[in-house]
């Protein structure tokens, strides 16, 4: 199936030449003093989604990626696709309705009994710049897909599943029509996550080499957002918004973050990244949180000049994601949806599509609780005399108990608070997504459970799978591993394990097991 386009747009030629012209005006103003993307918009029309608001603005997208909604409020093709492990077989998931959410049922149903991977995220712009696979480059092999199931969120009350990056996988177009090159002006955001970020390079999105090698300075434009600190200081633990201009991530002209309170986004479960340049002399970096408020703008200022080779740009217009220029691929991310503009938005522009963003509701409640129904949330309150008022939690990734209350922090709260999600290795059983980590889930390592992000692997889907039975006490549930089903989850010593009931490790002993392997289901502490 093909997508459906959007609003009739100009022929190419005419818009390559108002394109250049624009890029030529925002040139000349920059260099009598304006600030990149100053300037009033066209008004929106209401209810307009980031590309209907980049368009009235003068600057729209020649890029529109998502896996979890509409860009356009026409939009009403595929978002992207996905292949079944079990006949290769693939099928395209779109909208229910123009300008709506992903149709996640469909992708549910398709891969029911097996597993899928992604492997094309469809361009919604009338450019119809694909992302699929991406192929070896000079700094890595051939990626492979993201599991299709990876990263289960609510968005706008709508249960549907984001693009979890690891090592190895990424995804690009070296053919494409309308982005920046030589010198354009280009402007272009992403909504990730804070929660699954790591500090190797280079979890990017944006403008690169079209041939997956490193061919020199200001051969990319593209946003990263990770923990790698290139240039010396940064500021905080990160992660940061960086712009990946080729051989180094920036933070501002001369490498080294100049703001000193830019200490990065820390966990934040969404965040929007935002990177905007003109292609000959000037950059700006922005954040904000997805889910409130509007965006901070950490650097505005002057093209790199580490180096040289940035001033004028000589971007090369493929488009990558969750990789670096030439497939440097070691780094893990969180992509939900992103844009790329032919021109610099407008300041104004950026601070409407942040305000849309924040109003689709990114990680909201999902409408459901306290049953262990997919799509529930719920908090695991144990059983045994000493600890009625303590319940699993996350605390530096392990599994605890610890004591929740009406009183106790949001943080606390969040960490006591679950998923229900279809079993990761069996739909008849059950994994739990942490509420404030997407993409994370309880899973048992050396029989201890942790929580972290799903990879994919056949390992951490048994991993992070429990088959829910009654309680062994004769009191709530009990729950038996998937791949260790005489193991169930229990609290010893305040940590949680997969125990048995006598056992060689000491989480095994008889003495209280019914009652610490029986769980109440009870309703979720967080809001």
């Amino acid at each position: 199936m093909s997508p459906t386009p959007p609003p009739p747009r100009p022929q190419r030629l005419r818009s390559t030449v108002l394109s250049a012209l624009a890029a030529f005006v925002t040139v000349v103003a920059l260099a009598v003093g304006l600030t990149v993307g100053a300037g009033a918009p066209q008004a929106a029309a209401a209810g307009s989604l980031p590309c209907d608001i980049y368009a009235a603005a003068g600057t729209p997208c020649v890029a529109a990626h998502s896996l979890v909604r509409a860009l356009y409020s026409s939009y009403n093709g595929p978002l992207y696709q996905v292949k079944r492990a079990s006949d290769s077989a693939t099928t395209n998931i779109g909208l229910p309705a123009a300008g709506g959410y992903a149709n996640a049922a469909a992708q549910d149903s398709f891969c029911s009994g097996t597993t899928c991977i992604i492997t094309k995220i469809y361009d919604q712009s009338s450019r119809h710049n694909d992302l699929t696979i991406e192929g070896a480059g000079r700094a890595g092999a051939a990626d492979v897909g993201a599991p299709a199931d990876a990263l289960p969120v609510t968005v706008g009350g709508h249960q549907v599943y984001g693009l979890e990056i690891s090592a190895g996988m990424g995804y690009r177009d070296n053919s494409t029509s309308g982005v920046a090159v030589n010198g354009q002006a280009e402007g272009m955001y992403m909504v990730t996550s804070g929660t699954h970020v790591n500090g190797r390079c280079c979890f990017d999105y944006g403008n690169a080499e079209t041939n997956n090698m490193d061919t020199g300075n200001g051969h990319m434009d593209a946003i990263n957002f990770g923990t790698e600190c290139w240039f010396s200081p940064c500021y905080g633990q990160g992660p940061w918004v960086q712009a990946d201009p080729e051989n180094g991530l920036f933070q501002s002209d001369f490498g080294y973050s100049k703001n000193t309170s830019n200490t990065g986004t820390g966990p934040l479960p969404f965040v929007t990244a935002l990177l905007k340049n003109n292609g000959q002399h000037r950059f700006a970096l922005k954040y904000g949180n997805a889910q409130s408020g509007g965006l901070t703008t950490t650097y505005s200022g002057g093209e790199p000049t580490v180096g040289g080779g940035y001033s004028p740009m000589h971007q090369e217009g493929a488009i990558v994601l969750g990789t670096g220029g030439d497939n440097s691929n070691g780094s893990i991310g969180s992509f939900f949806e992103g844009v790329m503009t032919s021109g610099i938005p407008t300041d104004a522009a950026d601070d409407s599509v942040q305000a849309n963003i924040v109003s689709v509701g990114y990680g909201g409640a999902t409408g459901s609780a306290g049953s262990l129904t997919p799509g529930s949330e719920i908090s695991l309150r144990a059983t045994t005399s000493c600890c009625t008022g303590d319940y699993i939690r996350h605390q530096n990734d392990t599994a605890v108990i610890s004591s929740i209350t009406s009183s106790s922090s949001t943080l606390d709260k969040n960490d006591a608070t679950w998923i229900v999600r279809r079993g990761l290795a069996s739909s008849s059983c059950v994994s739990f997504e942490s509420r404030n980590y997407p993409g994370d889930f309880l899973r048992h390592y050396n029989f201890q459970l942790l929580r972290q992000p799903m990879d994919g692997t056949a390992q951490f889907r048994a991993d992070a799978t429990f088959c829910p039975g009654t309680g062994k006490s004769g009191t709530g549930t009990s729950f038996a591993s998937y791949n260790y089903p005489s193991k169930y989850i229990r609290h010893y010593d305040h940590n949680v394990y997969i125990a048995s009931n006598g056992g060689s490790n000491t989480w095994d002993s008889s003495t209280s097991w019914t009652n610490d392997v029986s769980w109440v289901v009870s309703q979720p502490w967080a809001p």
